[in-house]
């Protein structure tokens, strides 16, 4: 392809230096037949040259053609490799997410065998103990032996979830099984333990201890309850393999508990302490003087209407002496303040009144005396609780600090005196503050009472002299009439 090119272009060349040449070559036509013969030679390798052209190009464009065809093909698997390897992906990463769910599933399972077999053991009743003791401890150390796989610490676990199954199916019919018990004298006894669903009974081989089983702090045995007379020889015949009765606790122990948490008056008091004593020796000597302000006032007595009537109706008559003999019959400070009026009859109103005021003022501290002490009892007593309880939560504080918060006996005692104080010291409020506004008023009553013989005396005296009075007005009038 380049020759010809190269020899038109050469021709050309040589065609024009002969036009500016004409000089070189002498003729014309000569140089023009041979320009003209060199065209028609590069014409015609031209032509060869575009015949061949033609010719490759077809096997060319077809090679072309398969090319693109194996680069489409190429294209596609490479699309399909890349869809394959993503779905790969996809499924691994989905393999993973299940070996990732079943590994948690696994620790949830493990978990809740290890939190089984904690809770195995403590529903388990204190008799049957020993007899779990072995597989339980070995499904509980199980997650802490290095000698042990998964599995195995599994398997182990899952012993205890079938002695579980196997002790409900017994539990339902009854079990019997043999053991050691605490007596309620505190003697330890062989026997046997009857178990019926939650209740565990005991008898032991001598037959002089039976009754029911509990569980009971800082024992490490299991202590019998004695029941009722007539109950233990029936539990000691079913221990040995015989017919009998068995006594039903509905409660599920729960009476038994119940009858033992019942105190006594004198123990709620102990468990007061020093404070709880303070405030029922309060109470003591408020509840005697209350008795005694009762009986003083109820005792004190008042003239009656018409007693009072009867020294007035003397006094009208002008019998004074008669009067102060009807005053003398009447008891008490009323029959002195109706004495002192009667011989102070005659003196002026003013002072009649100062007279019978004064015997109502002496009387009023008699009625009212010890009724201060009353309101204060009412109101220390339940100030009294509080500091007795302040003092029992200082315990419990303390002894939260030395012994921890495990021990629930140990923190009794300073609840209990919280507690106790408190409630002995509104016991004692209560009453005593009812009480002293009961006699606050009965004394009252008793004062208005004198206040209003008094009144009543000084004017019935102030009548009669205005009736004296009249008649003698009366009689001057006729006398100077006449």
């Amino acid at each position: 392809m380049k020759g010809p090119i190269q020899r038109a272009a050469a021709l050309f060349v040589l065609l024009a230096a002969v036009v500016h040449a004409g000089p070189v070559f002498a003729d014309f036509d000569q140089a023009k037949s041979q320009v003209d013969g060199q065209l028609r030679e590069s014409l015609d390798e031209l032509a060869r040259e575009r015949n061949r052209i033609a010719k490759e190009k077809i096997p060319l464009s077809r090679a072309v053609s398969r090319l693109e065809a194996d680069v489409l093909k190429l294209r596609r698997e490479r699309e399909r490799l890349v869809e394959v390897n993503d779905s790969r992906t996809i499924d691994l990463g989905s393999l993973r997410k299940q070996v990732d769910a079943m590994r948690e599933h696994g620790d949830f399972v493990d978990s809740r065998l290890a939190e089984f077999v904690r809770d195995f053991e403590g529903r388990l009743d204190i008799s049957e103990l020993p007899r779990y003791e072995t597989l339980t401890a070995a499904a509980r150390l199980s997650e802490k032996n290095v000698n042990l796989d998964a599995e195995g610490k599994r398997e182990t676990q899952l012993e205890v979830v079938r002695a579980a199954l196997e002790r409900v199916e017994k539990l339902l019919g009854g079990e019997v099984y043999p053991g050691q018990a605490l007596a309620s004298t505190g003697v330890l006894t062989e026997g046997r333990f009857i178990a019926l669903g939650p209740t565990v009974l005991y008898a032991s081989n001598d037959g002089t201890v039976s009754g029911l089983v509990e569980h009971q702090l800082n024992a490490a045995d299991p202590v019998v309850v004695p029941l009722p007379s007539g109950l233990g020889a029936d539990i000691a015949k079913i221990a040995s393999g015989e017919a009998g009765l068995l006594p039903f606790d509905s409660t599920l122990g729960k009476a038994l508990k119940v009858e033992k948490a019942r105190k006594s008056m004198g123990q709620y008091v102990a468990e007061g302490g020093a404070v709880g004593y303070v405030i029922l020796a309060l109470g003591a000597v408020a509840l005697l003087l209350t008795a005694f302000k009762c009986m003083e006032i109820l005792r004190f007595r008042v003239a009656r209407p018409d007693e009072l009537d009867a020294i007035l109706e003397e006094l009208a008559r002008g019998s004074q002496a008669a009067a102060a003999k009807r005053a003398d019959e009447v008891p008490g400070v009323a029959g002195e303040m109706l004495t002192t009026g009667v011989a102070h009859a005659e003196e002026s109103r003013s002072i009649l009144e100062e007279l019978l005021f004064e015997k109502v003022l002496r009387v009023r501290p008699g009625l009212e005396r010890f009724l201060p002490f009353l309101a204060i009892t009412a109101a220390a007593a339940p100030l009294l609780g509080l500091l007795g309880t302040v003092i029992g939560m200082i315990k419990t504080f303390q002894l939260i600090t030395i012994f921890g918060t495990g021990d629930a006996k140990s923190l009794s005692s300073g609840i209990s005196e919280a507690l106790v104080t408190t409630a002995l010291g509104l016991v004692v409020a209560i009453p005593t503050l009812i009480l002293h506004g009961a006699l606050s008023r009965m004394a009252k009553r008793k004062i208005g009472l004198l206040e209003e013989l008094s009144v009543g005396f000084v004017n019935g005296v102030t009548a009669i002299r205005s009736a004296l009075a009249r008649q003698d007005a009366s009689s001057s009038r006729a006398v100077h009439d006449g």
